[in-house]
């Protein structure tokens, strides 16, 4: 039986995507952000961007572990659970950053080196995994698995290092809110 799958070429549209969302961040945490904001408290949007990152936390540990025993059923579910809480993530981050101005830490010494270390790989690291879990999942699309497989290598760690380490920075931070 042959089939007439033809593999889509996702890079330019991945390319779209990580430019436009890394753009729209960077102008974004350049606005001042809306004076006397008094509709709700905004320092509740933080801690939902944590309860965010410890959910894809989660199910990415779950799909790793879920396609470590073979399990691919239960590894893909848990991968677009993790989609989602990022991109719920990623929403809630840009609301809060359009109403509020960044908040400076207010730490100092060996924490105030510390923070900035985490946050800085963490910021780093999170533009990287816009292209490398777009890749990684257009590559399953395709049924590339090989790709798959070596672009999630990478994508995984990074993914899971960029999850813990918005709940570490938000941590550090939430005392000066």
């Amino acid at each position: 039986m042959t089939t007439n799958f033809k593999p889509r070429n996702y890079t330019p549209a991945i390319i779209i995507i990580t430019i436009a969302l890394i753009s729209a961040i960077t102008i974004l945490l350049r606005l001042p952000g809306v004076e006397d904001f008094d509709a709700f408290d905004i320092t509740i949007l933080p801690l939902m961007n944590a309860i965010f990152n410890v959910f894809s936390f989660v199910f990415l540990l779950i799909a790793l572990v879920a396609i470590l025993k073979g399990n691919e059923k239960v590894h893909k579910r848990f991968i677009y659970a993790a989609v989602v809480a990022t991109a719920l993530f990623l929403i809630n981050y840009v609301v809060f950053h359009t109403i509020s101005s960044a908040t400076p830490f207010g730490g100092e010494g060996f924490l105030k080196i510390f923070y900035y270390f985490v946050l800085i790989t963490h910021v780093t690291l999170a533009m990287s995994i816009i292209p490398l879990a777009l890749t990684s999942i257009t590559s399953t699309w395709n049924r590339q698995f090989e790709r798959h497989k070596k672009v999630s290598r990478w994508t995984m760690p990074i993914w899971l290092y960029v999850s813990f380490t918005g709940v570490l920075v938000y941590v550090l931070i939430k005392p000066y809110y």
